[in-house]
């Protein structure tokens, strides 16, 4: 996951701020980047597994480390938002996809790379980067510096997918950007949990093998095979499928207009309780990442001030 505007997060227990480094890179396909960060202050970082997600600064070029206000304590958002944007450290919001504390203490962080073609080919013409946190990504290398706002305990306010009691089965449903999030909710399924999920990427080369116990019927939509809107491609799918009998639970993300859609087809035209889904808009076509953080921004700070 890569959300552009975060929400403004009270840095309180049990979230805290740790300073890491990338460890190594690997590419995933023609659109998904793998990046391990390592140090040892991530013993304390908790992952509760899922679709767990933290806070993620980045430096703008230039500088060696992202500039985060981490002594502020709880103020620290009002302090970073009150910062020059060309200074501050750029924020986003990602998703784990692996921690390990054995041999050593590492988090995996699946970014997708829209508009960014393959990193070793970071000088060629034609080389256009996305945004900030894409071409900080298809660039980075061993020892560049990050620093994260992540949980110490498992249990906590940064995973989302929680399926109410009685839910019988689940559905999954999300793009490229979501992908991390599915495979940690895969993995974390009980087994035989029946699932029908629908994951939406850009070239069939970007399809992963994504680990479950659970009974996971995974269909994957790979947009080069289709000429229709991303939106109805995906809502297409979902409509035309036979869905399980008993009580569901939702689980959608990415494109926030494929999003709402496939929401109000699930509430209004299969039946769904509307407290039984959750969706998140991850990025929104047609608007830039800054874009997206200048409106979360100036929300916090009318929030702020009422």
């Amino acid at each position: 996951m890569s959300t552009a505007a975060p929400e403004a997060p009270a840095r309180t227990v049990p979230f805290e701020f740790f300073d890491t480094h990338v460890v190594r890179t690997r590419r995933l396909g023609p659109t998904m980047l793998r990046i391990t960060f390592g140090g040892e202050a991530l013993r304390h970082f908790t992952s509760g597994g899922r679709d767990q997600r933290f806070k993620l600064f980045l430096p703008h070029p230039g500088q060696d480390a992202p500039v985060v206000p981490t002594d502020a304590g709880d103020a620290w958002f009002t302090v970073w938002r009150s910062m020059d944007p060309s200074v501050r450290g750029i924020m986003r919001s990602y998703t784990v996809r692996e921690q390990r504390r054995f041999p050593q203490h590492e988090l995996d962080i699946d970014f997708a790379l829209h508009g960014v073609g393959d990193p070793a080919d970071a000088a060629a013409a034609g080389f256009v980067p996305a945004g900030p946190a894409s071409r900080w990504a298809a660039t980075a290398r061993p020892g560049d510096r990050v620093t994260i706002l992540g949980p110490t305990v498992d249990d906590n306010g940064g995973v989302d997918f929680r399926p109410a009691p009685g839910t019988d089965w689940v559905l999954i449903s999300g793009d490229e950007t979501a992908l991390p999030a599915v495979a940690g909710i895969l993995e974390w399924l009980p087994a035989g949990t029946p699932a029908k999920v629908w994951l939406e990427v850009p070239h069939a080369e970007d399809i992963q093998t994504l680990p479950t116990a659970a009974d996971a019927d995974i269909t994957w939509l790979v947009r080069d095979n289709t000429t229709d809107p991303r939106t109805d491609f995906h809502l297409a799918s979902v409509a035309s499928a036979q869905l399980p009998d008993g009580t569901p639970y939702a689980w959608i993300a990415g494109e926030a207009g494929t999003v709402k859609a496939l929401r109000r087809h699930l509430v209004g035209e299969r039946g769904f309780d509307r407290k039984r889904v959750k969706f998140t808009g991850y990025w929104r076509m047609d608007t830039t990442e800054e874009q997206l953080v200048e409106e979360a921004v100036a929300a916090a700070a009318g929030a702020t001030s009422e």
